[in-house]
């Protein structure tokens, strides 16, 4: 009965609490799933919560031992961490803002000519090309989330997109051939990037790192991928982690410049 009335008595500020923390674990969640971290994030939730237990039930000796190595651990997983915890930040940082920007576009007081300028038609034709050779291919599209975090990993670049200069870069004999490509504006922003990987058992296992890579970017980023595959030479495009799927070129074309607007 105690605890039904501590429910009732909650503030807005409380529940406000929950949901913030809520999000927070959410965010860490998707940043490490399908990462060997996921079993060290899961580990110290469960240690956090023993910690919790313990201090309600007055168990004073496991409580001092939980606390102090969240204390001490949390301080040695910074460290530890310190790639990871950069690219959490740099995720919320650049998160959805831009999405909110372009609801309030809609309403004609606010509407702007602003276009993603990107040649789309030049990008799908270099991949048409490179399926014919089988050559492999792995093109990122930046949308609102900024992938500089990303593009670190790589060889900063800025050449304008055209399909010659796509397909030139992952010629099988490139010295730049080898990893993802991000693409931002119409400029080839980096090449050789390393994205992050999705290992989760339930993606095909016909599919290789490419599009492993392309599911790991497009899940904790919102950005558009394109993948060339090797082995058959077969074009998939990846949105929000998942395969969206298309007849031909031109319902492809038509599907990027929508997402990229």
């Amino acid at each position: 009965m105690d605890i039904f009335n501590d429910i009732l008595n909650l503030r807005f500020i409380d529940y406000l609490d929950v949901v913030l923390v809520a999000l927070l674990l959410y965010y860490l969640y998707k940043l490490v799933k399908g990462t060997v971290a996921i079993n060290i994030f899961l580990g110290i939730i469960i240690i956090y919560g023993a910690w919790k237990l313990t201090e309600f039930l007055d168990m004073e000796l496991l409580s001092g031992i939980f606390g102090g190595f969240m204390k001490v651990g949390l301080i040695a997983l910074i460290v530890v961490f310190q790639p990871e915890i950069r690219k959490f930040l740099l995720m919320v940082g650049s998160t959805n803002f831009g999405r909110r920007v372009k609801f309030l576009q809609r309403f004609n007081f606010l509407k702007t000519d602003v276009t993603n300028a990107t040649n789309v038609d030049a990008i799908v034709s270099a991949c048409n090309k490179m399926s014919m050779s089988k050559t492999g291919a792995l093109i990122v599209f930046e949308r609102n989330n900024n992938l500089d975090f990303l593009t670190s990993s790589g060889d900063e670049m800025n050449i304008q997109v055209t399909q010659p200069i796509i397909e030139s870069i992952f010629f099988k004999n490139s010295p730049l051939h080898d990893g993802a490509i991000i693409v931002s504006n119409n400029v080839v922003k980096a090449t050789r990037v390393i994205l992050p990987v999705n290992n989760e058992k339930k993606i095909p296992l016909r599919f290789g790192l490419r599009h492993r890579a392309a599911i790991g970017v497009t899940e904790k980023t919102d950005a558009l991928a394109l993948a060339v595959s090797e082995e058959t030479g077969h074009i998939s495009y990846f949105k929000d982690g998942e395969f969206i799927a298309f007849e031909d070129s031109s319902e492809l074309i038509t599907l990027i410049k929508k997402d990229l607007v």
